[in-house]
């Protein structure tokens, strides 16, 4: 099972050093659960020091498809392999959502990394009017197409399921209904796949319980150090 703790647009170098080496004294061992955490770029290199030597692995937030080139803002995989880090999230809905990343665009990202040799978790999940319309599962059906063309299933890659409607928003899917669509995910790959959209400590065990839920991607409850630590606990009992 996977925990990670995606910190979006937050935490300064000098606040992820801190955060870090409270989260490596506090963490303490919980079994069967595997923790990584997700920085800024400019924020990674602070959380792979403090983190060394360490269980606990470092994501970055995306990562370009390109060995090298005139991508002006974008970061390689040679990048983040240089730097220590473990691997990428791609396809996160906001990436999708504000940055107009496509399905295709999400399939490459997520192939240069695995051919790279690092970890990556791509992100899947639909919008609250394609759940109103029953589309979920055609979304899915969609934005997998090509990740499992271009990269199949794969020892290095997890897939997020994240429904849009309950990234911070206060809503979460009901385990049913992360149950449901995991199952769906995993008919079409039989890669570990996780649960993203406001999960917290309270209702963390739950989520964790159902047979296709393999561990949560983590948005605000990853930022305080207490509740990301309570949150790979609760995970921990769920499993």
């Amino acid at each position: 099972m996977l925990i990670a703790g995606n910190w979006k647009m937050f935490k300064t170098p000098s606040e992820a050093s801190a955060f870090c080496r409270a989260l490596r004294e506090s963490i303490g061992d919980i079994e069967g659960v595997d923790v990584a955490v997700c920085p800024p770029y400019v924020s990674l290199a602070n959380a792979i020091e403090e983190l060394k030597g360490s269980e606990i692995s470092v994501y970055a937030q995306n990562v370009h498809w390109a060995e090298n080139g005139a991508f002006t803002g974008e970061i390689s995989t040679a990048m983040l392999k240089d730097l220590g880090a473990d691997g990428s999230i791609v396809g996160h809905s906001e990436r999708r959502q504000f940055f107009g990343e496509t399905d295709l665009d999400v399939a490459k990202r997520a192939k240069a990394t695995i051919d790279a040799g690092l970890k990556v978790i791509a992100c899947v999940g639909e919008l609250e009017s394609e759940r109103d319309a029953n589309q979920t599962e055609a979304v899915l059906a969609r934005q997998m197409a090509p990740i499992v063309k271009e990269i199949g299933a794969h020892e290095r890659l997890v897939i997020a399921y994240e429904p849009v409607w309950a990234i911070g928003t206060g809503k979460t899917a009901t385990p049913a209904q992360a149950e449901e669509a995991h199952a769906f995910i995993r008919g079409l790959l039989d890669v570990p796949i996780l649960y993203g959209g406001s999960v917290k400590a309270d209702n963390a065990a739950e989520l964790m319980s159902q047979p296709n839920v393999n561990g949560a991607l983590v948005g605000g409850a990853s930022l305080d150090v207490g509740s990301f630590v309570a949150l790979c606990a609760a995970s921990a009992v769920g499993a």
